[in-house]
């Protein structure tokens, strides 16, 4: 989740806080106190409208996962915020004697405060809720991530093994040519070899001619 949005998110909900209990002070007073505390939640709403907008920028933003969790957090608060105006109007509204005012912080003004409270403990569950969803996704992203890594790897070492299967076959190839040659020379050699015995065996054949010549001539003597 963006650090610059939980910053603005703790300063809204420390400022409604704040807001809450000055609104509950301030249904208690009357007079110019009552105007001056009021000036100073109106004040307060101002702030918190301000840093709504600065989320509401900052969450747009964001990745589309990202941006609906922040969007769906924005949504409460807006809500809250909502419920904390009208809060003020009412207490603004009218000069109401001291029995009115009482009976309104007894009645309607007790069940406001009450929603509001039950408002902001779903505020904070919800967030809770979004924050371990955002962990969440940060896990099957981190995951996704050393995934990848490994798929890279795997691609790497099989096309490592590829090159080597390719060497290994151009040494092949190198060794089959390598023997066709051999096969030639031995078979030139056999011929030679073949061609020799035909070439003594004449001289042989001849040698034995002129013996045979030389001894019946002297025999003819």
């Amino acid at each position: 989740m963006s650090e610059v949005f939980e910053g603005y998110e703790r300063q809204y909900c420390e400022l409604s806080a704040n807001l809450s209990k000055k609104c509950t002070a301030s249904g208690a007073l009357g007079g110019e106190q009552k105007k001056q505390k009021l000036s100073e939640v109106k004040a307060g709403v101002e702030d918190a409208e301000a840093l709504i907008r600065k989320m509401d920028l900052d969450a747009r933003n964001r990745q589309p996962n990202v941006k609906a969790m922040l969007l769906a957090k924005l949504r409460e608060y807006k809500s809250d915020l909502n419920n904390l105006k009208s809060e003020v109007k009412r207490i603004a509204s009218g000069n109401l004697n001291p029995s009115a005012r009482d009976e309104l912080l007894e009645s309607g003004m007790a069940d406001a405060l009450t929603a509001s409270a039950n408002q902001r403990s779903r505020l904070m569950t919800t967030t809770e809720r979004l924050n371990q969803s955002s962990d969440r996704i940060k896990d099957s992203r981190r995951t996704m991530l050393e995934t990848e890594e490994l798929g890279v790897s795997i691609l790497q070492d099989l096309h490592s093994q590829r090159q080597s299967l390719l060497h290994a076959n151009d040494t092949l190839h190198g060794m089959d040519d390598n023997i066709g040659k051999s096969k030639r020379i031995m078979s030139n050699m056999s011929k030679g070899m073949s061609r020799n015995k035909w070439i003594v065996g004449i001289i042989i054949s001849l040698l034995l001619i002129a013996i045979v010549v030389v001894l019946y001539l002297k025999l003819a003597k």
